[in-house]
């Protein structure tokens, strides 16, 4: 299987597992919709569970990108873009199949700390607090790492309440205390 065949399962494995979660999408749901044998995908994959932590992967770098791409469209301030990222947020709570965080969902189907799709999850989280805590430090953030602690809890916050409730208001709501919380550490 050439490489762009493997990239089309992992990306229709992301598609089934954003829209309809981990679990309850089966391997020969996967093959299916991809168009593969089960041969072919134990030629690159050993478990189900490796193909859903490819399929995080291809979803870390995907959002991380878009997310920093929006973000810095709001100004060349990292405090503007601080503030970009809720707006960004919102942007995505109001596109058509949001399903709220791929990643909070994965932590919530695979829930052992040391399972290696919690794992890849988590990654996700961390990369995306060390790109906040940058930000918040180039912006003059006293406490960097607090700045960065807070404003993930309101992107985790945000993207929770607009999954619930359906309402992409949530990520004004949050912008408005990441204002606050902001200006209270410095940035």
């Amino acid at each position: 299987m050439p490489a762009s065949r493997r990239d089309h399962l992992v990306e229709t494995a992301l598609a089934l597992f954003s829209r309809d979660g981990f679990h309850a999408t089966g391997i020969d749901r996967i093959l299916a919709e991809a168009g593969v044998a089960k041969m072919t995908l134990y030629k690159h994959f050993r478990s189900k569970e490796e193909l859903v932590v490819a399929a995080l992967r291809l979803r870390d770098e995907r959002f991380r990108a878009w997310i920093a791409e929006r973000a810095a469209a709001r100004g060349k301030s990292a405090r503007k873009q601080l503030l970009g990222v809720f707006d960004a947020l919102e942007e995505w709570f109001g596109a058509p199949g949001f399903r709220g965080c791929t990643f909070a969902n994965a932590c919530a189907e695979y829930g052992a700390l040391d399972h290696p799709v919690h794992a890849a999850a988590a990654a996700h989280k961390d990369a995306m607090r060390g790109w906040i805590r940058d930000l918040a430090a180039e912006a003059g953030a006293a406490d960097a790492n607090e700045a960065a602690d807070q404003v993930m809890l309101l992107i985790d916050g945000a993207t929770m309440s607009a999954h619930v409730t359906g309402n992409a208001r949530a990520a004004r709501r949050a912008r408005r205390t990441a204002k606050v919380l902001l200006k209270q550490a410095g940035a």
